[in-house]
């Protein structure tokens, strides 16, 4: 049963590969991909994953965390440019700095569990990512569009992170990782609430 629960919830972590903007509220369809080819796993009685062992799932959480912020930061990279606001250069930077931590502990954690170094989603458009068309007009707004257009791109990768953190802190077993998707849940939400 376990086992089970695990690729059900690595198939939530995957959830939206196949396509659709962060923007568009497609992050609330089922999912429908595949887990990743993870690092092989090794499997104990009872599929109980031995103590401080990565599954499948929190690989796939790994790699999607990784994924969706290498996907945020040009978005982030936009706020000094782009506005004057106080509020949102402060709300930026926070983010920033956060999942940038966030970052840097999932690559640690993607290392120690000896997962590929290449990037599973290169190139995927999902949730809580923004496409190449949405960068781009986010460099070209200004003002109250550009505030809108940050808003709703932050709203998603925060929403997103927050539900595949969710998925991963009820079915991972690695305890680090499992707390890093505590970490996440609690900073993102309230950077969420934070949002202008």
């Amino acid at each position: 049963m376990r086992a089970h629960v695990a690729l059900l919830t690595a198939a939530v972590l995957l959830a939206g590969c196949a396509g659709g903007s962060p923007g568009t509220g497609d992050s609330a369809a089922p999912p429908t991909a595949a887990p990743p080819t993870a690092a092989p796993v090794a499997s104990t009685p009872s599929n109980v994953s031995p103590a401080g062992a990565f599954s499948p799932t929190d690989i796939a959480w790994l790699q999607l965390t990784a994924a969706m912020t290498d996907r945020l930061l040009p978005v982030l990279d936009l706020v000094p440019a782009r506005t004057t606001d106080p509020t949102w250069r402060r709300l930026a930077a926070e983010v920033r700095a956060s999942n940038s931590a966030d970052l840097t502990r999932s690559r640690e954690l993607l290392g120690e569990a000896g997962a590929p170094t290449t990037n599973p989603h290169e190139g995927h458009d999902m949730p809580g990512m923004a496409t190449a068309d949405e960068l781009a007009a986010l460099r070209s707004a200004s003002g109250k569009t550009f505030h809108r257009l940050l808003a709703a791109h932050l709203r998603a990768y925060l929403t997103q992170t927050v539900r595949v953190a969710t998925a991963e802190q009820k079915a991972g077993v690695n305890p680090t990782t499992t707390a890093l998707a505590t970490t996440v849940i609690h900073t993102n939400q309230t950077h969420l609430k934070n949002l202008p």
